[in-house]
């Protein structure tokens, strides 16, 4: 498949696009931040939010012939005003919705979290049917462009596939993180799958690892060809053999963990 991966050059999209890449997609980068060393496809420095900047690099991307998906992951990736969070987070996914409707590309992974119901509290294992029930305005913002795309699969018949990705890291470091954790690899397997499933109109899964703890429903990834492959439990041990602490609690009492915590209250917009 011919992708296009939005916010190339971070974290998790550093990450995906190589593996990407290793799994025989043709991968562009799109990002506000300049080609990282060893990219091989395509690479556009540009906002996600300007939306004649966008249906620039789907023109170009076009020349080359059809684009076949699309991988939202560029956003500020923690808490700030509302204004910004709807800006980095819904904006942006518009704009690239418009682009993919306008050049006839019917495919879009994006990267929700799973802070989009982090303020649900921590009781049994959580479906893709439960609520959102955002912990910030950063959940706020996730939730919203859910709706957004669930919107563009109404309208346009866009596949598109959320996914509320839990902690992505190299490895878990918090008794948290053995619930939540999403590695490398899986993350990878999770794009390709969103990428791949046949017709999935607009559908959620939990991006996490195969965690013996998991908190979260993983049939809903299966159901798209998910199948992680990882489980954060071969570090329990080492995590564990520190004494559990009131942050590990604190953290383990609702889903979004840390952020339903007054630390991450503030006001919607900043005053003068």
């Amino acid at each position: 498949m011919r992708v296009l991966v939005t916010g190339a050059a971070g974290s998790i999209g550093t990450v995906v696009c190589a593996g990407l890449v290793a799994l025989g997609h043709e991968v562009a980068g799109l990002d506000l931040g300049a080609e990282p060393e060893g990219f091989g496809g395509a690479w556009f420095t540009a906002d996600c939010a300007d939306a004649d900047a966008v249906d620039s690099v789907f023109d170009v991307l076009a020349q080359a012939g059809p684009l076949d998906g699309v991988v939202h992951l560029a956003s500020i990736p923690d808490e700030a005003p509302l204004p910004t969070i709807l800006q980095s987070h819904v904006v942006t996914t518009g704009a690239l919705l418009d682009a993919m409707v306008a050049h006839g590309v019917s495919r879009i992974v994006y990267a929700s979290s799973n802070h989009a119901v982090g303020r649900t509290p921590r009781t049994e294992l959580l479906t893709d049917a439960v609520a959102p029930r955002a912990d910030t305005f950063y959940g706020v913002g996730k939730v919203a462009a859910e709706a957004l795309l669930r919107l563009y699969s109404d309208r346009y018949a866009v596949d598109a596939v959320a996914t509320r990705i839990g902690s992505f890291l190299p490895r878990p470091e918090t008794r948290r993180h053995l619930s939540t954790w999403l590695s490398h690899d899986d993350a990878v397997r999770m794009v390709h799958a969103g990428l791949t499933a046949p017709e999935p109109g607009f559908a959620v899964l939990y991006g996490i690892s195969d965690n013996t703890r998991a908190w979260w429903d993983l049939e809903p990834g299966r159901r798209l060809g998910y199948y992680p492959e990882d489980d954060a439990e071969s570090f329990a041990a080492q995590i564990e053999s520190v004494p559990e602490g009131d942050a590990d609690r604190v953290e383990a009492a609702y889903v979004g963990g840390p952020f339903v915590t007054e630390r991450y209250y503030r006001p919607a917009l900043d005053r003068a």
